[in-house]
């Protein structure tokens, strides 16, 4: 391996934007690809959404980065090349790869088909593959993934819209379904709507629940009820509004990745009640124990979905007519991009245009 030649390692010259260190800056980074194995899908980059991890991991707010860092986990392409034993693509599909583009395929986690929790998942980017490499991720020109990691985008889905989906769709699809909060009448609340919580307003009125957005701005209730079809809106800030509402939520996706209080959440939930966080925090959460106890109310967690649950997702996004709301970017837009996101400026989604505007040289 030449870790410090990236543009030599593989026989596939590629071009996409790189942070170098935790400046989080993005500029144009020359690197490669592996050739197209007998299991690998080779595909153009279209289109590849910003993701909130993204903001994290190129200033290494995790502690995880690997510089020269190429992000990107929601990403959209067409097919270009197929290996020789490929049996699910052909070229000239439309297809995607999300968060992960490997794992062992042998733990009893892949073996029931949640490959997301596998203790060797490999991640799209900033991860380690199987040949020692570091990964790339989406914002650049060209991908090369196993089939098992790629999957099918609908026709009915446009592909900038379908492209958070791949991160953000299937985060909030996957707990929706798992816990049981994905039944006609269920009552479910979503805290946050942002790239995340719209989405999944979304998915869980076209699952049949009933929805109520939990946020801390008052300016986002008209939105929430006329733009994405929420029951209710409950203003977390607002004492009288919190108390009115105690025990009447059979489950509560909680999407904020900032440090929040959970304790007034607990306090919505019915008894037998779910709390599921999917934000990711940079500092623990302080976990009262007592109002769990008085109810038999559970706090739980998720994180993306494996592979079969991914499609299964997609293709229930496009039965539905379910899309992130996107604001489509140039490439030479991303570090503003990237500004605008640290402070909440986006609804919801950046989608960076890679295809037309992602420019070497």
């Amino acid at each position: 391996m030449v870790a410090n030649q990236p543009e030599k390692e593989h026989p596939v010259p590629a071009f996409g934007l790189a942070a170098r260190d935790p400046s989080g800056v993005l500029s144009p980074f020359n690197f490669s690809r592996r050739a197209t194995g007998e299991k690998d899908v080779k595909f153009k980059v279209m289109y590849c959404g910003i993701c909130h991890s993204d903001l994290h991991m190129v200033k290494n707010e995790w502690g995880t980065s690997t510089y020269p860092l190429v992000p990107g986990h929601e990403i959209v392409g067409e097919v270009t090349e197929v290996g020789s034993q490929v049996e699910k693509f052909k070229v000239g599909d439309r297809v995607g790869v999300g968060c992960m583009v490997g794992s062992c395929r042998s733990c009893d986690n892949c073996s029931n088909g949640v490959e997301n929790y596998c203790p060797k998942m490999i991640l799209t980017y900033a991860g380690t593959y199987h040949d020692g490499t570091i990964t790339y991720g989406g914002y650049s020109d060209v991908m090369v993934c196993d089939e098992h990691f790629v999957v099918r985008v609908p026709d009915a889905l446009p592909l900038d819209a379908a492209a958070p989906l791949l991160c953000a769709g299937i985060t909030l699809y996957s707990p929706l379904r798992y816990y049981g909060l994905d039944k006609p009448g269920i009552h479910v609340g979503v805290v946050g709507l942002g790239g995340l919580g719209h989405v999944g307003v979304k998915f869980a009125k076209a699952m049949g629940a009933k929805v109520t957005v939990i946020s801390t701005s008052p300016a986002k209730k008209q939105e929430a009820i006329e733009r994405h079809g929420a029951d209710s809106f409950l203003v977390s800030r607002d004492q009288e509004q919190m108390q009115a509402a105690m025990g009447t939520l059979d489950g509560i996706i909680d999407t904020v990745s900032a440090v929040h209080p959970i304790m007034p959440l607990i306090g919505l939930l019915k008894t037998h009640g779910k709390l599921v966080l999917v934000g990711a925090p940079e500092k623990p959460l302080e976990l009262p124990v007592f109002p769990l106890l008085m109810g038999r109310k559970i706090v739980g967690g998720s994180c993306i979905g494996g592979m079969k649950e991914t499609q299964e997702m997609l293709d229930f996004a496009a039965k539905h007519n379910i899309t992130a709301d996107i604001e489509v970017i140039s490439a030479d837009y991303v570090n503003t991009a990237m500004e605008r996101l640290e402070k909440g400026d986006v609804k919801y989604r950046f989608v960076i245009d890679v295809a037309k505007t992602l420019q070497q040289g």
